[in-house]
This record gives structure tokens, sequence and C-alpha cells, in this order.
């Protein structure tokens, strides 16, 4: 029996470290937010090893559901400019989902999903924390919708976003969505889901998502015909120069994944570009990649065992939207959630990837940075201008179709 129940009590150990492991994308909880059975330090709000330990904390939602008690439940349509508040929320607390749909109709631009923009603003900050288009931030990167799964965001029929970034904040925390295009939208729908603590938290990193997007990125091949030529293949690149840059981010944290949408504007493959991430005014990268398919955790073009093309979306990598692929006009969807191993860094980041071997190519990118760090954090560039941001195929040159200027 004594036997036994010291086996129990190390395997209970073992599920503690365990649960702690699971909980990298987690934060630290006060005191009494999980069951004295376990050390509130290290838990995470959710996982599977500790589902059965009983919570202490309060769980709340804001949404747009109708304050009269009938059946419509959205905010109205939002003119232009018009600002829209999700959340104002009181702390020590965490978001701990979103959940966002926006009706729409004939008279909805079809680029709302990159004109509604969504911003974070954690513990009164006055720059945002977590700054996107509505469709970028849930991995819709090119103003189209698509369903996927992720273990972070997905898409579901029809037109309803979710995401489970922990979201936590001490004071308060304030989400909005502003319309920037040049009609109005209909109908808001939207969940955001809560938990409050008794006590602040202690050794928090807080979330944050930025947008940026290159269009055309700047590559220096102008007049080449593929991208095995001598002149292209035997480039070499060692420092980044040029690169396109997803992130850079100064102070202390850990970056946590990518969503990157691509619009090609030259044939053939545009994904020769290795990530190259720079950590701690490191001169050469920390982590050299070997292509992007390779970083999203594909191969061979995203090609499959009978030579097409072949969208995925597990939980932690994916392309789960490919059209056309390696030819002008051709469009990808990719993310990247380095859950099994957040990126820290103790000073600053820079994560980067080639657009094409040694930046040749001029193809347009598009991207959400997402990671957690201590405050303050350095100020976003200012987002590109609202027209700027829908995807079109531009005239660079190179090998595929003469597209007029």
């Amino acid at each position: 029996m004594a036997f036994g129940v010291e086996r129990l009590l190390s395997r209970r150990n073992l599920l503690t470290k365990a649960a702690a492991s699971a909980g990298v994308l987690a934060v630290g909880l006060p005191n009494r937010a999980l069951g004295a059975t376990r050390d509130p330090n290290i838990m995470p709000v959710s996982d599977i090893a500790s589902l059965a330990v009983l919570r202490n904390y309060r769980a709340g939602r804001a949404s747009s559901w109708d304050r009269t008690g009938g059946n419509n439940d959205f905010v109205p349509e939002t003119k232009a400019g018009e600002v829209i508040t999700l959340a104002d929320l009181k702390g020590p607390g965490q978001i701990t989902h979103m959940w966002v749909a926006v009706n729409p109709t004939p008279d909805t631009s079809p680029d709302y999903l990159k004109q509604i923009v969504l911003r974070g603003y954690w513990d009164g900050e006055e720059n945002p924390s977590l700054e996107s288009p509505l469709g970028d931030f849930f991995g819709l990167t090119l103003g189209s919708f698509f369903t996927y799964q992720s273990a972070l965001t997905n898409v579901t029929p029809v037109y309803s976003m979710n995401c489970y970034f922990p979201m936590p904040f001490n004071k308060s925390a304030r989400l909005t969505v502003v319309n920037e295009g040049p009609v109005k939208v209909d109908n808001y729908y939207f969940n955001i889901d809560y938990v409050s603590f008794d006590q602040p938290l202690e050794g928090t990193g807080y979330f944050h998502a930025q947008y940026r997007q290159e269009a055309p990125c700047r590559g220096w091949a102008k007049d080449w015909k593929t991208e095995y030529d001598p002149e292209i293949n035997d480039k070499k690149n060692l420092d980044g120069r040029d690169n396109y840059v997803i992130l850079e981010a100064e102070g202390q944290g850990h970056f946590l994944g990518v969503t990157h949408g691509v619009l090609q504007n030259q044939d053939e493959w545009f994904g020769e570009g290795d990530e190259m991430i720079f950590i701690d005014d490191s001169p050469s990268p920390v982590i050299n990649g070997t292509g992007t398919e390779d970083y999203y955790n594909g191969a061979w073009d995203f090609r499959g065992p009978n030579g097409k093309t072949q969208t995925y979306s597990y939980p932690h990598i994916g392309a789960p939207f490919i059209e056309n692929g390696e030819k002008v006009g051709g469009r990808y969807c990719l993310y990247r959630w380095h859950l099994e191993g957040p990126i820290p860094f103790r000073r600053n980041i820079r994560v980067t990837i080639e657009h094409g071997h040694a930046n040749h190519r001029s193809d347009n990118f598009y991207t959400v940075a997402y990671w957690y760090q201590a405050e303050p954090h350095r100020k976003f560039p200012p987002l590109a201008q609202v027209n700027d941001r829908v995807p079109r195929v531009i005239a660079v040159g190179g090998p595929g179709l003469s597209i007029p200027k």
C-alpha cells in the first residue's frame, strides 16, 4: 500500500511538472487562483493535466448580447472611422478566448477583413500592444475567408473567427475595432471570455501582436528566368540584410509565432527564403532556417506524393490556403506556433525571413507576429494605409506575365 501511495505521489509530481511545461504560453497566476494543491506560480489557467483542479478565479464575458433581452445580439452598423469597444475590463485578470463574426451584406466592402483594425491595450497604456487588420490577426492574411484549425486560432463556417491566446492584465484591458474602410460595416458579433483574479499577477509577460507588410518586397533580381540561375543560386546572405522583418522587439520576452500571407508577383517557387532570427544584439542569426516551406514544417513546395500542392492545418503549423501556386497571382496563407518552445530574448529580438533565396524575389508579404514581453514595449511602426493593405499583383519584372503598371 505504501508503495502504491508513493507511486501515486510521484505520478502527481510528474503531472505537475508536465503541466508547467505544457503551459509555456500561460502566465503565472496569483495565489488561490487554483486549488491549494498546486503551486500558483507555475500553473497556467488551463491545461490537460490540471483540469480536475478546482479553480478559484471568477469567469466573465464581454459580448454583443442584446441588452433589452431581445435577439439583436450584435453591435449595429459602423460608419467609416467609427470605433467599437469590444471589451473594457478591470484587473487583475486574463482574456482567455475571443470570438468575432462580422455579417457581410451586399453593401459591405469586399476588403473589410483588411479595413477593420483590431487593437488591444493593457494596464492603461497609450500605445497598443495588439494592432492588426481583423482578418490578419486570425490568420486570414490575404483578406479572404477559408476555414482552418490550429492550436491558437481558427476560422469556422460561416464568417466566424476565434483565438485562444492568454492575454493577462493587472489594471485594465481594452479591445477595440475601427472601420477604416470607405463604407459602413454591418453587425459585429463578439464574445470576449476572461477570468478575474483576487491578487495581481507577478512575473507576467504581456501579449503582443503586430501587423507588418511589404508590397512588394525589395528583390534585387529584375531580369531572371529561373531561381536556379547561378547569379541567384550562388548569392550569399549571412547577415540578413534586406530580409523581410516579421518582428523587432526590445525588452525581455519570448516570440510565439507568426501568420504569413504571400501574393506572388513573379512565377516559380517563392519559398527559397530562410528564416533568420537575431537575439540579444547577435550580429549573425542565432536561428537559421533552410527554406520558407521548411519553417512552416512542410517540404518541397508543399507538394504531396502526387506532385500536386496540398494544404494542411495542424495545431502548431499550417499552410491552410494555397491558390494558383508558383504563378503570378499565387496566394499562400501560412502559420507557425512555437508552442514546443517559444523563442526567448533578454534584450531584443529581430525575426526575419528572406523573400526568395538571398532576397532576389519581389512578392508581397503580409504578416502578424505574436509574442509576450515585459512592458514597456517598442512603439509599433504606423500601419500601412488602408488601400495599400489590400493584396494586389504588382509589376516587378522577372518571370511571369507582364502586369500593366
